[in-house]
C-alpha cells in the first residue's frame, strides 16, 4: 500500500512539473544593452490577440463622409419597436440591393459631451474627418417591395432608424503575438508617431480589449498588423484638471529640513531639491494594434496595459513586434 501511495505522490509530481512548463511563457526578447530588466521596468507583456467581433465592431474616423442614401427605415415591429438586434429582420431604405448581399450597418456619430479631454481635441477630430460607429452586419433576404429586407446576422450593438447601410468588406485577421519584454522607459526615436485622439463610445479612460482613434494612416506607413506603444509624459498630468491637483499637493514630511518643491518652468528658487517634471522620465502605458487604416486616421485595439492609458496620450510604432 505504502509503495502505492508513493508512486500516486510521483506521478502527481510529474504531471505538475508538466502543466508549469507548458503554461511557461515562451521565449522573449532580451532587455537592450546598457539595461537591467526587472519586472517593473520590462514586464513580460503578454498580447491579447483581437477576435472577429474586435474587427469588425471597432469603428473608425473616416477623411470623407460615407454615402447616406440607403439606411434603417424600422424593423418588424415598428413603431413599437426602434432598437433591433441579431436574428431581427429590418427594413432598409434607398436602391442598389440584391438578394444574398451583405452590408455593414454605420452609424454617424456626434459626441454629446462638450468637454475636451486635451486641449485641441475638437480642431484636432474635425481636421481628421468623420467618426462612424459600426453596429452590425445585415444580409439581403427579400426586395420585392419599396424597401429591402434584411436579417441582421452579426450585431455589434443596438441598430435604430438612421444608421446607414454599406457594402460589406471582408477585413484581414490579426496573427496571434508571442509574449516579449514591455520596456516601460523606451526613449523617444524618429519612428513614426501619433496621438490617440478618441476612442470607441467616447471612453476617456482605457484599457486592454478597447478600442482607439490614431492620427496616423496609410500616408505615413502605417498597415494593418502595425503595433504602436502608447506614451505618457508626466507634463501631461498638469494640463489635467484633476491630475494636476497631486502636483500641487505637499510631498514633505515634517522632519525633512528643506523639503523639495515641484516646478514645471525650472524658475524654482529653494533650499531644498527642485523636481522639475520635464526631467522625468517618459513613461510606456500600453501597446496597440492596428485593425483597420485609412489615409490619415487608423483604429487600434489595446492588447496590453499595465496602467490606464488615455485619449491624448501619444503612439509611437513599435518596429520590435
Amino acid at each position: 500500500m505504502k509503495k502505492i501511495g508513493l508512486l500516486l505522490v510521483l506521478c502527481l509530481a510529474v504531471a505538475a512539473a508538466a502543466a508549469q512548463t507548458d503554461s511557461a511563457p515562451a521565449p522573449v526578447a532580451d532587455a537592450p544593452a546598457g539595461t537591467a530588466p526587472t519586472s517593473v521596468t520590462f514586464p513580460f507583456e503578454r498580447v491579447q490577440t483581437p477576435t472577429t467581433a474586435d474587427l469588425y465592431c471597432a469603428g473608425f474616423i473616416s477623411p470623407q463622409l460615407l454615402p447616406n442614401a440607403n439606411y434603417v427605415a424600422g424593423g418588424l415591429q415598428t413603431p413599437n419597436t426602434t432598437k433591433f438586434v441579431n436574428g431581427e429582420i429590418i427594413y432598409l431604405s434607398g436602391s442598389g440591393y440584391t438578394v444574398g448581399q451583405q452590408y455593414t450597418v454605420l452609424r454617424e456619430l456626434r459626441n454629446p459631451n462638450k468637454h475636451e479631454l486635451f486641449n485641441g481635441q475638437d480642431r484636432l477630430l474635425k481636421g481628421l474627418g468623420q467618426p462612424y460607429e459600426e453596429m452590425a452586419r445585415v444580409k439581403i433576404v427579400d426586395t420585392r417591395g419599396k424597401m429591402a429586407l434584411a436579417e441582421v446576422e452579426f450585431g455589434c450593438d443596438t441598430i435604430v432608424p438612421g444608421d446607414i447601410a454599406v457594402p460589406f468588406v471582408e477585413k484581414s485577421p490579426i496573427a496571434f503575438h508571442s509574449p516579449v519584454r514591455f520596456d516601460r522607459f523606451l526613449p523617444a526615436s524618429n519612428k513614426t508617431s501619433g496621438r490617440i485622439v478618441m476612442a470607441r463610445d467616447f471612453d476617456s479612460t482605457l484599457g486592454t480589449g478597447m478600442k482607439v482613434y490614431m492620427n496616423v494612416g496609410t500616408n505615413q506607413g502605417v498597415k494593418v498588423g502595425d503595433y504602436f506603444r502608447a506614451v505618457r509624459l508626466y507634463s501631461a498630468d498638469l494640463h489635467d484638471e484633476a491630475d494636476s491637483l497631486s502636483f500641487k499637493a505637499s510631498t514633505a514630511e515634517d522632519t525633512q529640513k528643506n523639503p523639495p518643491a515641484v516646478d514645471p518652468n525650472f524658475l524654482t528658487r529653494t533650499k531644498g531639491a527642485a523636481i522639475h517634471i520635464a526631467d522625468l522620465p517618459r513613461r510606456a502605458v500600453g501597446e496597440i494594434v492596428v485593425l483597420s487604416a485609412t489615409a490619415s486616421t487608423s483604429t487600434g485595439m489595446i492588447v496590453y496595459a499595465p496602467e490606464d492609458v488615455h485619449v491624448g496620450d501619444g503612439v509611437e510604432l513599435d518596429e520590435q513586434q
